[in-house]
Formats: structure tokens, C-alpha cells, sequence
């Protein structure tokens, strides 16, 4: 997000700042904090809350920084239009043989657990707090582990752990503090389901089940800007089938 490599936390207040100074960039780097503070609606408070949630003691020190990512920009390669066909290309993957397999074994999994636990990184971070909306008409418990390096799983009993499944989002599979994060949840016999994109990643292999996308990566230095398309569309397949599965299993009891 501008200069950051990690998207702050933002009230409304500073979206409305961070979407005019996203489209503004040229005009901002030579106003006052007070002249953009009027233009935005806000005050020069807030504006100095905005440049402190970017890492910035002030205004000032917002404005240099934003200068420079100003200039970064123009070293970058063009940017391309999307690529339509590698979405295309993933879809058709998901009917074949192979994906239904792995997809209906992560449902069954699913479908036994009674807590589901979401957990990303950057983009994916976002992505896991869609997947905990989108899962949680279908489980009565479902939510997200914000920040893995900071939010221990001792407070999990081993049986309460035995009832809960994992699913890791990450585009590489190498993230470090995810991947330690699951090997906590390993030593306490969660299950764990991973989409990745690539079975070839350390997260794919400590996971019960791995749903691989495989499309191509795409970054802008140490940005990593690989679309999140097919992690959205798998969340949702996967959630569907759950939901079918349980809703069998409602009228078998019946």
C-alpha cells in the first residue's frame, strides 16, 4: 500500500485520506498537512494519525517518503493488462479429476471439524478474512489468526485442538511465521488444509490436504502482487461443498 509492503490497519476517516492521496499523488507531495486535511474533509489530526499509521513521525517525513515511491514508479516495467486466460486456464483445472479428488477430501475433513480457523499473510491476510465471512453461514465458530508470531495456541485444549481445522492461504508456501504457526497445530493434531500455489512448498507439505491453484507469479521488487483470484474461487468451492456434504449428513439423520 503506497510505500508500505503491508496493508495498515485504516478507519474510514483514513481510507477516504489514502484513496485522495492514491489518486493525488503529484498535488500531495507539494501541499500543507492543513491543505490536505480540507480536501479530504478531515483534520489536520487525522492526517497526522493517517501518516503515523505509514510509519511516518509527520507530515514531512510523509510527504519524502511518498516522493520517493513517486519516483520508484517510474523504473517500474509497464504494467500489463490481466492475464484473462490464466484465470481461465485455473477454472478448467478445477474440473478435472485430480482437483475434485483433493477438493471433496478437504471436504470431508471440513465437514468433521467444529472450529475453522482462517490464517494468512499480507494479501493472503485479507483473503483469510473473506474466507472466515464467506465459512461462517456454515460453521457456528470460524475466524481469523491476525498476527501467527503473536497469537499463541496454548490455550487450546488437546481435544478442543483434535475438533479444529487450519487453513493456511499463502502464494508461496514459504511464509516462516505461518509455517511455524502450523507446526504448533501439528504437535496438537489439528488438521490442517493449505492453498498454495504450488504442492511443492513447505506449507503444501506439513498440510493433510493442499489445494495448489498454479498460476503464474507476478511482483513489483518486494511486493508480490500475484492475483488472489483463485484463492477467492477456491474458498468458495471448497464452502460449498462443505455445505453439501453437511446438509446430506442433516437429512440422513433425519
Amino acid at each position: 500500500m503506497l510505500f508500505l509492503k503491508y496493508t495498515p490497519e485504516l478507519s474510514n476517516i483514513d481510507l477516504e485520506i489514502y484513496k485522495y492521496v492514491a489518486t493525488h499523488i503529484d498535488q500531495v507531495v507539494y501541499m500543507r498537512i492543513r491543505d490536505l486535511a480540507k480536501n479530504t474533509h478531515s483534520s489536520t489530526a487525522s492526517v497526522l494519525r493517517f501518516c503515523k499509521k505509514f510509519e511516518c513521525e509527520g507530515f514531512s517525513e510523509f510527504k519524502i517518503k511518498l516522493q520517493l515511491y513517486k519516483e520508484s514508479l517510474k523504473d517500474d516495467h509497464p504494467i500489463h493488462a490481466v492475464d484473462e486466460s490464466a484465470f481461465i486456464n485455473f477454472i478448467h483445472r478445477t474440473s478435472e479429476s485430480n482437483f475434485q479428488e483433493t477438493l471433496r477430501a478437504a471436504a470431508q475433513l471440513l465437514a468433521q471439524k467444529e472450529l475453522v480457523i482462517f490464517i494468512g499473510s499480507g494479501s493472503s491476510n485479507i483473503i483469510a478474512e473473506y474466507g472466515v465471512l464467506y465459512f461462517s453461514s456454515i460453521f457456528s465458530m470460524a475466524f481469523r489468526i491476525e498476527d501467527p508470531a503473536n497469537h499463541p495456541i496454548d490455550f487450546f485444549s488437546k481435544s478442543l485442538a483434535e475438533k479444529v481445522c487450519v487453513i493456511a492461504l499463502s502464494v508461496s508456501g514459504e511464509t516462516k511465521n505461518i509455517v511455524n504457526y502450523l507446526n504448533q497445530f501439528l504437535a496438537n493434531r489439528s488438521t490442517i488444509i493449505s492453498i498454495t500455489n504450488s504442492s511443492n512448498s513447505t506449507i503444501a507439505k506439513l498440510s493433510d490436504v493442499n489445494l495448489a491453484y498454479y498460476i503464474s507469479t507476478e511482483k513489483n521488487g518486494d511486493a508480490d502482487l500475484t492475483s488472489q483470484v483463485p484463492a477467492l474461487y477456491t474458498i468458495e468451492y471448497l464452502a460449498k461443498e462443505v455445505r453439501k456434504i453437511k446438509q446430506f449428513q442433516t437429512s440422513e439423520e433425519e
